[in-house]
């Protein structure tokens, strides 16, 4: 049968032999479960027969609701991403969400406007990964009445729910590995330090060196302004350019290690000979490149479904608690890291 746009709600109602209120709860996956199973598969035929479309449009705007869920994330080209996307849209599609995902380019200017653009659009919350480790932008949103959720990264007041990795653990350990081997001249190349992933990580290479007995020099860090290749290239170039060059790397982040691989090839040095090198996330692809990555793994794709169901949470009872989980990281060890040379 063809699609009839004048098909209505109470067409379908009629045609399974239900009052118009109970068509409308059995096709709508949040109130599907007060209607029997029985009638529900009745009214969901129904609408299939008739070709019936609900009109989200008309919905939202009477009920300022619209079952669609903001994303928001800093740069779509990172592999990052697409798992922890995926995760949320799992999680939010048998709830009878629909993700609208948005890309900023890590630009304030471009992430309001998103924001505001998704918020013109009756979303009911918002997961973001782009917040800043201070983001007034978000807190004035979330007073406002918004319900927000941070994916990857905490805002250092903790005003907001969030779920992430624990970033200083995942350091901690790489520097353990490296320390494991041998090494003891062990440089960061770190993120930006504006950003929760870049500062834990810092912090976890500190405190791992503490840890190790090893005294960490002003040289011995290098700090990125973004998390890129080209970042890590720029940085890992002054490490491998100075005398004393360190004869192991901790990477902010994968794509960073991408970066510090170019410019030790470059040098005419190699990986891991010259320098090892542990990156930050296993992206995809880390186990394939030469030499495959050793890196601290992120459970990406839970840490997305995580955040979706704090969202949905703070969507049916919006006084609950603040929560902030910090999931497991783990170092994947593979061959980019090995004993340093004799005498090095």
């Amino acid at each position: 049968m063809t699609v009839d746009a004048k098909v209505t709600l109470r067409d379908v109602a009629r045609l399974a032999g239900v009052h118009a209120a109970t068509a409308s709860r059995a096709l709508n996956a949040e109130t599907r479960s007060l209607v029997r199973s029985e009638t529900a598969a009745r009214v969901e035929d129904a609408a299939r027969v008739l070709g019936y479309r609900p009109d989200h449009l008309a919905r939202s705007l009477k009920t300022r609701r619209s079952s669609s869920v903001g994303v928001v994330v800093p740069d779509l080209t990172n592999p990052l991403f697409p798992p922890i996307v995926r995760g949320i849209e799992d999680y939010l599609t048998p709830k009878g969400y629909v993700a609208l995902l948005g890309n900023t380019d890590n630009d304030d200017d471009r992430e309001r406007r998103v924001i505001e653009g998704m918020r013109d659009r009756y979303i009911d919350g918002l997961v973001v990964a782009t917040a800043r480790r201070h983001n007034p932008l978000l807190v004035e949103a979330s007073r406002n009445g918004l319900p927000i959720v941070l994916v990857n990264r905490v805002v250092d007041d903790h005003l907001l729910p969030s779920v992430s990795v624990d970033d200083p653990l995942g350091a901690r350990q790489a520097v353990a590995h490296l320390v494991g081997l041998g090494h003891r001249h062990i440089a960061h190349i770190a993120g930006p330090q504006e950003i929760s992933t870049g500062y834990g990580r810092y912090r976890g290479y500190l405190g791992g060196m503490e840890a190790a007995g090893i005294a960490v020099g002003p040289r011995d860090v290098v700090f990125a302004e973004t998390f890129s290749e080209a970042e890590g290239y720029r940085c890992a170039r002054k490490l491998i350019g100075r005398r004393q060059a360190p004869t192991a790397i901790v990477a902010g982040n994968d794509m960073i290690a991408l970066g510090v691989l170019r410019a030790l090839a470059d040098a005419g040095r190699s990986c891991p000979d010259d320098v090892s090198l542990v990156g930050f996330n296993d992206m995809p692809f880390m186990d394939r490149i030469t030499p495959p990555l050793t890196t601290v793994r992120l459970p990406h794709y839970d840490v997305g479904a995580a955040a979706a169901q704090l969202l949905l949470e703070r969507l049916a009872d919006p006084g609950v608690p603040v929560k902030i989980l910090y999931l497991p990281p783990e170092l994947v060890v593979r061959s980019s890291a090995t004993p340093p040379r004799p005498g090095a």
